[in-house]
């Protein structure tokens, strides 16, 4: 995936570390050249200064290129307007927005761009949004403190107990979507082929689904 993200401050400094880890193409844009010092030493990414609502900045970072835009500057109003540029004109349909007020997030729906809270849990927030169901996602932020997002059921855990994708306290399985019906999971439930689950998870728990998620020799 080609991402181009707009704010090199601890969240944006952040999520460009962490698209790279896991080999996606990043390039991100600040009005300020100091603020790339926010990125680790040695660290390695397209880097461009100017206003990330300036077409032809964005167009320097790859904006035509890129499938998905992240606005996570410090000013409301600048990522507002970064992420209509990007929806609007350059036609980017997964876009995200930092929102720093929440006053402002009536804004931000009437315009169908999902938003994150700041730092940390944003970071996580925008991973979420990246690769899982955004709806889904978006409809259980409300609270704050639990996620609900779909799955498609990785290959390793077909055949096995339902159970294998949870953890106690942490992650369950609310639900599983089959063959155009769907059902509430019981003690003895398995996965099959083509199966979508319903997972709730903590807030702080996104680590442990991925980890749920991934093939190890112990599954």
């Amino acid at each position: 995936m080609n991402v181009v993200i707009m704010g090199c401050g601890r969240v944006g400094s952040e999520l460009t570390v962490e698209l790279s880890k896991a080999g996606h193409t990043v390039s991100i844009v600040d009005k300020s050249a100091d603020a790339f010092d926010h990125l680790p030493p040695g660290f390695e990414a397209k880097t461009v200064v100017g206003m990330g609502f300036d077409r032809d900045v964005l167009k320097e970072a790859g904006i035509e290129e890129a499938d998905a835009f992240l606005a996570v500057s410090s000013g409301d109003n600048s990522n507002i307007v970064s992420a209509r540029v990007a929806r609007e004109h350059f036609r980017i349909d997964n876009v995200i927005a930092r929102i720093n007020d929440p006053r402002r997030a009536e804004i931000y729906e009437r315009l169908n761009i999902p938003t994150i809270a700041p730092v940390a849990w944003g970071v996580k927030q925008a991973m979420l949004m990246l690769f899982y169901d955004r709806e889904d996602i978006r409809a259980s932020m409300a609270g704050g403190s639990l996620l609900r997002v779909s799955v498609e059921v990785p290959p390793h855990l077909i055949g096995k107990p339902v159970s294998d994708m949870a953890e106690t306290g942490r992650v369950m399985v609310a639900g599983v979507a089959r063959g155009g019906g769907g059902f509430i999971p019981v003690t003895d439930s398995t996965f099959q082929k083509g199966d979508i689950a319903q997972v709730v998870l903590a807030k702080d728990a996104m680590d442990a689904l991925d980890a749920l998620l991934t093939f190890s020799e112990e599954h």
